[in-house]
């Protein structure tokens, strides 16, 4: 199911983005005790100077609060993200390995900006490579990436752009594999989140390299620029940017318990301002919601009848965990309703679509999710299919 972004405009009318009062400084404070419960004075979310921002619930792939999350802006660095989740697919798909050595281009080696200091005469792995683009934002490690995996950075950008499709991007195009300017190379806020989110979930085991707060190449040691890292002991990830068009950026995610939080702030006036504000938009997102399982994966939701088949009834469930995010302390408003296919025929398959769940939070639609058969019902003998044969008839 796709980012979905309705809720945010019941829970925050146009023109407010605050529950009730609580200030700038107080939420700040949380910082201190990230596993504070909420109390019941609910949260406030204050006004952010990024231009542009969102804050969404990554299990429940759902956004909570945005402002011009769709607005297209120069992402930086924030592009090695996208450059990140092509490599990691490269690696995936056996077109590269981490101990395959790199040779360094002219191109590579001359790319300006923050740079990892590769060098032509030394050797270097793509492992090496992914610690300098993701820790110290090389943006000579992501040219050196994007010729490995395409032959030129050219091809590369193609490639990111047709995955950026895949993904379902809608404001984005890339021209290069590092973020620098150009008039034609830009994304959105919402569609960060979307790579972001797509890294969490279908690279797990690379994601570990984003809360990684150092890394020493070629005898110079830098520093991972994201002060969450250091500040916040539940933030693992992800990405800062800056030049001087695009402002100062980052995307920060944070796990508490089994909950994820992701905050994208972009064009923010500082570099002390973004991190403030991706912390505000975290502690805000666990505070003042909760994210509620309303159907487990593999459970039955409900016993179906089914017709000609050796049995005459099928559990039915979800194949994936239901998830959803709301303002803590409303799980009341949340409901979910069966709709199954009817007259529903044997043979059925184990994993079979039989119907569809609509979940909804005061009456407004949050999502409709596929319900499965849980088991599989064969055809019954011929008798107790002419039978059924003649029920239905009759029905």
């Amino acid at each position: 199911m796709r980012l979905n972004d309705r809720l945010f405009r019941h829970w925050f009318p146009t023109g407010s983005r605050r529950l009730t009062a609580l200030t700038l400084a107080a939420l700040l404070g949380f910082l201190a005790a990230p596993w504070q419960a909420a109390t019941a004075q609910s949260l406030t979310l204050p006004p952010l100077a990024s231009r542009s921002w969102l804050l969404l619930d990554v299990g429940a792939n759902q956004l909570i609060a945005s402002q011009a999350a769709r607005d297209r802006v120069e992402p930086a660095s924030l592009t090695k993200l996208m450059t990140a989740y092509v490599v990691f697919a490269a690696l995936r798909d056996r077109k590269l390995t981490l101990d395959q050595v790199v040779p360094i281009s002219t191109r590579a080696w001359k790319t300006g900006g923050s740079k990892m200091f590769v060098d032509p005469k030394k050797p270097v792995t793509v492992d090496e490579l992914l610690h300098g683009m993701i820790i110290q934002s090389g943006n000579d490690a992501a040219v050196a990436l994007a010729e490995a995996v395409s032959g030129s950075e050219e091809a590369f950008a193609s490639a990111m752009n047709a995955e950026g499709k895949r993904l379902g991007l809608t404001g984005s195009h890339f021209m290069n594999a590092s973020g620098l300017p150009n008039p034609q190379h830009y994304s959105t806020a919402f569609d960060l989140g979307v790579i972001a989110s797509a890294i969490i979930r279908d690279f797990p085991d690379r994601y570990s390299l984003y809360s990684v707060k150092e890394y020493r190449y070629s005898n110079i040691t830098q520093p991972n620029r994201n002060r969450l890292l250091w500040l916040d002991p539940n933030v693992d990830g992800l990405k800062t940017g800056h030049t001087e068009s695009a402002g100062y950026c980052l995307i920060a995610s944070a796990r508490r318990s089994d909950r994820r939080m992701l905050a994208v702030v972009v064009n923010a006036p500082s570099d002390s301002v973004r991190a403030q504000e991706a912390q505000v938009l975290l502690n805000f997102g666990f505070q003042a919601f909760d994210t509620l399982r309303v159907k487990e994966k593999d459970k039955p939701v409900s016993a179906l009848a089914v017709w000609k088949g050796k049995s005459a009834m099928v559990n039915a469930g979800v194949s994936s965990d239901i998830l959803v995010a709301i303002p803590r302390g409303t799980d009341e408003r949340i409901k979910a309703d069966l709709s199954s296919q009817q007259p529903l025929l044997a043979p059925i398959a184990r994993g079979q679509r039989v119907g569809t769940l609509s979940v909804t939070y005061e009456g407004r639609t949050i999502g409709e999710y596929p319900v499965v058969a849980l088991e599989e019902v064969p055809v019954a003998g011929i008798f107790g299919r002419m039978w059924d044969t003649i029920r239905l008839w009759i029905k």
